[in-house]
Parts: structure tokens; C-alpha cells; sequence
């Protein structure tokens, strides 16, 4: 049974979730007017996309920590070339005040270079001596369209001890959340979780990015869960538009439940933070 919102139990869940909310932009064009929409000092975390590469999310993440953003860039694993490289990008993002890293393996199919996945990239990146007080890895509460369960958890126990926090993909289903959150933990990883959501989304803006971005990062990324379905009924049913209100209220009264570990909320915005930031607004409120 859902519990109602206006309980203070739910309310407060809703609070510890969405009050301090992270908040994903891919580095387009459009970035610079999407941040302008989040609260002032918001943590900000940047992608890595395939056509832009790894060097628009540095420069990306640097602008906005100069803007005074909390910032979490996207070091991820296959657009980075080798340690010097690695070095070079720890280096500008230190110089820059940035503490915390997010390591996923990435989308290219080839690699630019040596590391083929996160795991190889976090054991170099120790070495570097460049010590950021924050390093996230990547958790998969709906499994992955291309890795088996086995090679997943063998994936995550790899990387686990190079890490400080778990941040899942996208979900829609707050029971696979929990689910896979009390199955990590059964498994003796107790990182704190960023739960991954989506945002308030309308289809034609996502169309329009999908567009924007060539072959469609954003697409390629909603195709990586399984829960892509459910997402696509929700948003055919809600006449183009998505809000996660379902998927919050039903994370709610875990989100202050130490045996689950809830950190807060990633929130997954597809550059779409106007909309997204009314809507949490109105959550709070």
C-alpha cells in the first residue's frame, strides 16, 4: 500500500529526498541556460557524451565550479586515453575546487584508449595521488541491456572499495530500487546511495535533444535499463509529460532508513531543469 503524502512520515521522506537533490546536465549548448534554473550553490554533475568527448565535460564542469555550483563530473572510463591523460584531467578539475568524481565505464564502444572499463580507470586513478574526497560508481537497480547480473554484482564488488558512494541508473520502479539497494547490502557493500530518477521530462523536448545530439544520447541512455517501457506507457499516458511523484513517495519512507543507506536523489534532468525545478517546488511546498 502507497503511503499517503501528506503523512509525516512520507512528507519528511519527501523532504530528506528532494531537498538536496543532485542534478544531472549533459554538456550541450544548452547548458549554460539550464544551470541558470537550479538553486544558486546546487550540485550539478556533468556528463560525458559520445560526440563531445571527455574534454567539453571538463570544461563544462570548470565554468560551473567557477560559477560557484557544486560539481561532479563524469570521468568516465572509455573517453579517457591513459594515465597522463587521467592526470591531466585530475589536475584542471582539482585546480578548479572539485572534490568529487563520478567513474562510470562510459558509452563509447571503443575505447580512446587503455581503460576498458571504471574499475580499470579507479585502480590508476589512486595511484595518481590526486585524492578527491568523493569518488561515485555506477549501480544497476533494473539490471543492463548488454552485462548479465553476475557480471554486474562481480562489477561492483570490483570497484566498490576505490569508491564512496553507489549512484543508480535510471529507474522507474521504487520496489526494484529497494529491492536492489537491500541486495547490495546483503552482499556486504555498504556505500551510500545517490538513487537515480528521472525528471519532469516532456516528449517533445526530448525528441527535440535526441535530435540535437545526432545518433541520440539521450535515447541510447533510456534504452540502457529495462524499465524504459514502463517509462514510455507513463509518458504516452500522462499526454507527453513525466513526472517521477510515484517513484519519490514510494522511495520516501526508506529515505531516512539507515539499514538502506538512502544518500538522496540523482536526478536524471535530460537538460530539462526549468520544469523539473517547479515541480520539486511544489514537492517541498
Amino acid at each position: 500500500m502507497s503511503l499517503d503524502i501528506r503523512s509525516p512520515t512520507a512528507s519528511d521522506g519527501v523532504s530528506a529526498l528532494l531537498g538536496d537533490a543532485r542534478y544531472e546536465l549533459m554538456p550541450f549548448d544548452s547548458f549554460d541556460d539550464e544551470i541558470t534554473h537550479l538553486p544558486d550553490g546546487a550540485t550539478v554533475t556533468v556528463t560525458a557524451s559520445p560526440q563531445l568527448g571527455i574534454e567539453r565535460t571538463v570544461e563544462r564542469s570548470v565554468e560551473a565550479a567557477n560559477a560557484g555550483y557544486e560539481v561532479v563530473p563524469h570521468v568516465a572510463a572509455r573517453y579517457v586515453e591513459d594515465r597522463d591523460h587521467l592526470e591531466a584531467i585530475a589536475g584542471r578539475l582539482t585546480d578548479a575546487g572539485i572534490t568529487d568524481v563520478f567513474v562510470p565505464g562510459g558509452d563509447l564502444g571503443d575505447p580512446a584508449g587503455e581503460y576498458a572499463s571504471a574499475h580499470d580507470l579507479l585502480v590508476d586513478l589512486e595511484a595518481t595521488g590526486y585524492d578527491f574526497e568523493e569518488v561515485g560508481i555506477t549501480g544497476y537497480p533494473e539490471g543492463h541491456a548488454f552485462l548479465s547480473e553476475e557480471t554486474l554484482r562481480e562489477s561492483m564488488d570490483d570497484k566498490a572499495p576505490y569508491a564512496t558512494y553507489v549512484t543508480t541508473q535510471l529507474c522507474y520502479d521504487p520496489d526494484a530500487v529497494l529491492a536492489w539497494i537491500e541486495d547490495v547490502r546483503a552482499r556486504g557493500i555498504d556505500l551510500p546511495v545517490e538513487v537515480g530518477i528521472p525528471g519532469v521530462m516532456k516528449y517533445q523536448r526530448l525528441l527535440q535533444i535526441s535530435r540535437k545530439v545526432g545518433v541520440g544520447d539521450s535515447m541510447r541512455f533510456l534504452q540502457k535499463t529495462s524499465g524504459v517501457l514502463g517509462f514510455l506507457k507513463q509518458l504516452v499516458g500522462s499526454r507527453g509529460r513525466y513526472a517521477p511523484d510515484d517513484l519519490v513517495e514510494g522511495l520516501a519512507a526508506h529515505a531516512d532508513d539507515p539499514e538502506y543507506g538512502i544518500r538522496g536523489v540523482h536526478v536524471y534532468t535530460f537538460n530539462q531543469t526549468a520544469d523539473l525545478e517547479s515541480w520539486r517546488r511544489e514537492k517541498l511546498d
